[in-house]
């Protein structure tokens, strides 16, 4: 029997999400607010604008220290929740059909932990780096995360009715922002 290469489960096969080309082109999925979440990851590679000590003082070494600490726990967060939500993952604001709602482990924090660790991760590389362009990118971030929760939750209303139960007693993104814990909206 030929050695074949392991198969992936279905937690990690893209094949399962709903991505397609006609997608890409119409949203029918929600692909466009993916597409822009990951530009605006991307642009975090960008180099710091204005450069550090452009404007005649050293960014404090304990806010850039702090920052790769906060980028650190963010990666942790993501891969916590990425793991919690197990074969319920896409990367696309429109659940799989069939797949369960998740509310446990990083769930049970806030609905959209992935997102929170997002942001955590942007904040970390802002302060990291003490640069205004990565602060306008964490503030997009916010924006677009935001805007992407709100599409995926009107849609996990609808696949499962207990979504309104769980969204009245856990916290959005951050809890007490408004843009990012619509709770009290």
């Amino acid at each position: 029997m030929p050695n074949r290469p392991p198969k992936f489960s279905p937690r990690f096969d893209p094949s399962h999400w709903g991505l397609s080309w006609g997608g890409w082109f119409d949203n029918r999925h929600g692909e466009w607010w993916l597409l822009a979440q990951l530009a605006l990851i991307a642009a975090h590679l960008l180099p710091p604008y204005p450069a550090p000590g452009a404007w005649g003082y050293a960014w404090p070494l304990p806010v850039a220290l702090s920052g790769l600490i906060l980028f650190g726990i963010g990666i942790l967060l993501a891969i916590q929740a990425f793991w919690r939500l197990g074969p319920s993952l896409t990367p696309l604001p429109d659940p799989m059909p069939g797949a369960a709602l998740v509310t446990q482990g990083a769930y049970d924090r806030c609905r959209h932990p992935l997102y929170q660790a997002v942001l955590i991760c942007s904040l970390g590389v802002t302060l990291a780096l003490g640069s205004l362009l990565h602060l306008a990118l964490l503030l997009a971030l916010c924006a677009l995360l935001g805007g992407k929760a709100r599409r995926e939750e009107r849609q996990l209303v609808l696949v499962h009715p207990d979504y309104i139960a769980y969204r009245l007693g856990t916290p959005a993104i951050i809890p007490g922002l408004p843009w990012l814990d619509w709770r009290a909206l």
